[in-house]
């Protein structure tokens, strides 16, 4: 039977644009804590933050051995986009986008759900760690 992830993720940027960084954790199917991403970007907007902790949560589950994965994030607007209910309008987002769908594709189920804030905390936490760690 093939594992199955719960991948939390968020962005953060401070200036949008400004300085930014990703978290991203990843879960088992018993709820352990098996992988965490804190990375620091540089200059981008909150959204394109967002995206690629998308991407780098999603690429620790396939690296984990990929198999089914919950996304859950608390950015609507990625949510709705990567439902296509809304179109990727931004022209810096669509290769963050097309990158996820190229991912999405590696697993044998994807879901990817809103959650609120107060749900979103540990990845929020990883990506506020690597905003503070470097320079200002």
């Amino acid at each position: 039977m093939a594992a199955t992830w719960t991948v939390f993720t968020d962005g953060a940027s401070r200036g949008n644009p400004g300085p930014s960084s990703i978290g991203a954790v990843v879960y088992n199917a018993a709820g352990e804590e098996v992988h965490t991403v804190s990375r620091r970007l540089g200059r981008a907007t909150n959204n394109e933050a967002e995206y690629q902790a998308v991407i780098a949560g999603l690429e620790a589950a396939l690296g984990l051995g990929g198999g089914s994965v919950d996304l859950r994030m608390d950015s609507q607007l990625i949510v709705r986009q990567l439902e296509f209910r809304y179109r990727v309008r931004n022209a810096r987002l669509r290769p963050f986008f097309e990158r996820v769908v190229e991912l999405k594709r590696q697993f044998e189920s994807f879901k990817v759900t809103h959650v609120p804030r107060e749900q979103n905390k540990r990845a929020d936490q990883l990506a506020n760690l690597a905003l503070d760690s470097g320079p200002s």
